[in-house]
């Protein structure tokens, strides 16, 4: 059965929005009626049947729109399966520390919500898109620049989390 799905995401300079659309195509390919929204523009989540939320990760946290957003609409995320997604540089140093961190944060960011899945994906990051002070930062800090986006394990991460919201569907309490 199709679902109607919300991809909510939250933005600074576009990675985090183009992985959301690539996970919107990968859930509309699996039947599913998708509509992909910057969190600060999702008035309302009522009518959709399932909820992944997005956000990037800077200077190691998790951006403050994502808590907002789950707090704004908490009672009806509680009754339908969400799936969450990170977007950082965490994934690209290869150090499991640092993504378990980056995934406790987005977890943390969504309670009392638990996703069906939550995943942390390796971003863009552009320092010519940076203001001054966080450039000198990422230098200090020897955090890499580029893009390093995987979009096969994006669009896996997708097809596989379209099949958890759509069997968790109808499971939830409304």
């Amino acid at each position: 059965m199709a679902a109607r799905i919300l991809v909510a995401y939250a933005t600074r300079n576009g990675s985090t929005a183009e992985i959301a659309s690539a996970i919107g195509r990968e859930l509309e390919s699996a039947g599913n009626g998708v509509d992909v929204i910057v969190m600060r523009s999702v008035t309302s989540v009522a009518g959709y049947d399932a909820v992944v939320i997005g956000g990037p990760v800077y200077m190691g946290k998790l951006v403050k729109e994502v808590a907002k957003f789950v707090g704004r609409h908490r009672d009806l995320l509680g009754k339908v399966p969400v799936a969450a997604f990170a977007v950082g540089t965490a994934p690209v140093s290869k150090d499991p520390k640092q993504v378990g961190h980056i995934t406790k944060s987005l977890n943390a960011a969504i309670a009392p919500i638990v996703p069906v899945a939550d995943t942390v994906f390796a971003g863009r990051l552009e320092p010519a898109q940076l203001n001054f002070v966080i450039r000198k930062f990422m230098e200090l800090a020897k955090i890499p620049a580029g893009d390093f986006r995987d979009w096969e394990a994006i669009s896996a991460w997708a097809r596989d989390v379209a099949g958890k919201l759509t069997a968790q569907q109808g499971s939830a309490p409304k």
